[in-house]
């Protein structure tokens, strides 16, 4: 365990971040299965506010930006076969 004050703060913020980016992570991935189980109405209308879910990943650090691009392409692709 930490002994200095500053190092005991920092794991306490990691803490933070680490539940924080966790949440972010998981909702995403369950909109995701969401999203792929969808008929292809229903894909279309939930398809933009996924998008934006997905672009916000690489600004929190929860992803990387490549990542996001590789989901939200494979996602587009499957909701352009399903029309």
């Amino acid at each position: 365990m930490a002994n200095h004050s500053a190092t005991k703060k920092d794991a306490r913020q990691a803490e933070k971040r680490r539940e924080r980016n966790k949440y972010y992570g998981k909702t995403t991935r369950n909109a995701i299965r969401d999203l792929k189980a969808a008929d292809g109405k229903e894909m279309s209308e939930k398809f933009p506010e996924l998008a934006s879910m997905i672009d916000k990943l690489p600004k929190r650090g929860v992803i990387h930006k490549n990542k996001a691009a590789n989901l939200k392409g494979k996602l587009a692709k499957k909701l352009n076969t399903a029309k």
